[in-house]
């Protein structure tokens, strides 16, 4: 294959659930990058490709693609929505000379928006801004579009970025539109979004005949060709079979290689090459000792360039290897040894992530991240692999400024029916949330914006969830770390742990329903220790809920009545990081997610009582 002679690198981002993932599909379906009778082409989110991203409906990886366009070749860069997800949006950024701006009609510019606008501009990146579910029937596009170029105007420090043109969409018929249609019934297909590209973003083809010089931004694992190398040129080309060194950001020359073999996007699939030219992505295979942020060059050209920098995580828990009895017949890798190597292996391209040893359990790791779903993706993510692991209560991190203790502090968006307003204001007023504004709009409800402690926020989302009957949507944006505010006293109702191990029965279920709400099914495997369900009344109860109905000769009444048993309440990783208290972990194998007390007897979890008083 020959140089593209002209290429456009765009990113495209968006708060999440603004159909950016959506639009990309269209964009690939219309510009024949499939077969007629190719599967992708009766897809939906082609490009979230992992099992995780297709259940939970959100982009968790950046990912490349390409489509060509009058000649053009176009780099698109799906990103994350999710703001916990925020280090995959500021390790690609550096590959795009402009980004697509994806705001939803009715929704208008959230905290993700905020957050990912704010990054794109201090990369001084053109924006296009698309208006995206035009034919929602709560769509307000006018007011949405005067919103953004308020948030433009109080983010963009260079002028010029100011002028941005607008393009208004239906992302799931794949229309484009350069003004609101009167009809959404009417034709219409993606060529005013790929005009928009072609004229207002630059070309990466640019000093073609200077020496070669890349920033890695990611890397994939292949099985027969290890680690391949993945950016954007930033200056020259790159043959097959050439000699590169790749230096550390400080200028160190961490070694030299032959680049085996070469590959570029072509629609969703990689392809060989034998050239590549500058502003094209690339993924170069041969250069092993690879880590994000190091630069690849020219051997006579040793320069590294500016490194990426990603805000810190806010948020750590402690994982370890799992000690219940059922491990060994649930999971693949159980070893603290096998835990480590994986954690670690993920934080070299989680970028988020930050993995280092437990200063007090030799045995366990501290796993920092950017928010509880963050976490969470990590942990559901280890336990597909066949891992097994113990997670404790996540915590947020504290940093000392100026000789004080201080928390992340993050700006917090909620969009509800105005029939929640007082529920949802009086659980904030409880958790120390500031409120900072409050709009009402007759089609989309109310819009409330608090900031607030993150430790304070911690579970707030499914408490929220639960008292709305899931009428909410929450966002977070991080602001800053500030003075530590005074400990928000929450308790949390006691617990019923299973004082025997064995199978859980009806009768023993019954037991324990009648003095709360259960978290095991009938039949299902329990252990000494296990948490197996909530009280109404704060203060844990040990109960034998594997006990059974005894069998005599005498009859008596109500001894032969049915019993009638509730469903058991299931947590998902989320909800369960959020119920957890200090003295309990969640014990995740590939076929199971329970929670237990951390010392599972009554002997052991008394003398543990006794040491901290």
């Amino acid at each position: 294959m020959q140089i593209s002679s002209d290429i456009r690198n765009v990113a495209v981002i968006a708060h999440v659930d603004h159909g950016k993932t959506t639009l990309v599909d269209a964009l690939l379906k219309q510009t024949h990058s499939f077969r007629e009778n190719q599967d992708e082409m009766s897809m939906d989110r082609i490009m979230d490709s992992n099992d995780l991203e297709r259940e939970k409906g959100i982009t968790i990886l950046s990912k490349n693609t390409s489509v060509f366009y009058k000649g053009v070749k176009i780099n698109i860069i799906d990103t994350p929505g999710h703001a916990d997800f925020g280090g995959e949006v500021e390790r690609v950024l550096n590959m795009a000379d402009g980004v697509l701006l994806i705001v939803d009609a009715a929704e208008g510019p959230l905290s993700q928006t905020k957050f990912v606008l704010k990054r794109a501009l201090d990369y001084g990146l053109r924006v296009i801004l698309v208006i995206n579910k035009i034919d929602r029937k709560d769509e307000r596009s006018k007011e949405v579009v005067s919103d953004t170029e308020n948030l433009f105007l109080s983010l963009a420090s260079d002028p010029e970025l100011l002028d941005f043109p607008i393009i208004y969409a239906v992302g799931r018929e794949g229309k484009t539109f350069y003004e609101i249609p009167t009809d959404f019934s009417a034709k219409g297909d993606t060529t005013p979004l790929f005009e928009t590209i072609l004229k207002y973003i630059p070309s990466a083809v640019k000093n073609q005949d200077k020496p070669f010089q890349m920033l890695v931004s990611a890397f994939e694992k292949n099985g027969y060709l290890g680690r391949l190398a993945v950016g954007r040129i930033n200056q020259g080309k790159i043959k097959k079979g050439s000699f590169v060194s790749l230096l550390n950001s400080d200028q160190k020359v961490v070694g030299n290689f032959k680049v085996e073999r070469m590959y570029v996007n072509e629609g969703i699939n990689k392809i060989e090459a034998d050239e590549v030219g500058s502003g094209d992505i690339v993924y170069l295979a041969g250069v092993n000792q690879i880590e994000i942020g190091q630069t690849i060059t020219d051997l006579n050209y040793q320069v590294a360039l500016p490194t990426i920098e990603v805000t810190p995580p806010t948020l750590k828990a402690s994982f370890g290897p799992n000690t219940s009895i059922y491990t060994k017949d649930e999971s693949r890798f159980m070893t603290s040894r096998e835990l480590k190597e994986r954690l670690l292996e993920e934080a070299e391209t989680n970028l988020g992530l930050n993995v280092e040893n437990d200063q007090g359990d030799s045995i366990r790791m501290i796993v920092s991240g950017r928010g509880e779903l963050h976490l969470a993706i990590l942990i559901e993510k280890l336990r597909r692999e066949g891992y097994a692991m113990e997670v404790g209560k996540p915590e947020v991190i504290l940093k000392e400024i100026n000789g004080q203790w201080c928390e992340p502090f993050s700006e917090l968006t909620i969009l509800t029916p105005e029939e929640y307003v007082g529920t949802i204001t009086a659980e904030l007023g409880k958790r120390k949330g500031k409120m900072l504004d409050m709009i009402t709009d007759d089609k989309s409800g109310i819009k409330m914006i608090y900031k607030i402690s993150e430790r304070n926020a911690l579970g707030l989302r499914s408490s929220l969830m639960t008292e709305t009957k899931g009428q909410v949507s929450i966002s977070y944006l991080f602001l800053n770390y500030e003075p530590k505010e005074a400990e928000n006293y929450k308790t949390r109702n006691g617990v019923m742990i299973a004082s025997e191990s064995g199978k859980a029965l009806p009768y023993g279920i019954d037991l324990a329903q009648k003095r709360g709400i259960t978290f095991v099914e009938p039949t299902e495997p329990v252990y000494e220790g296990e948490v197996v369900g909530l009280r109404p009344v704060i203060g844990d109860l040990e109960i034998n809920i594997c006990k059974g109905k005894q069998l005599t000769n005498m009859r008596s009444s109500g001894n032969d009545e049915a019993i009638t048993l509730a469903p058991a309440i299931k947590y998902s990783i989320e909800e369960a990081l959020d119920f957890i208290e200090n003295d309990e972990l969640i014990d995740v194998t590939p076929k199971a997610i329970r929670l237990r007390k951390r010392f599972l007897t009554k002997v052991d979890r008394v003398r543990a009582e006794r040491k901290e008083h």
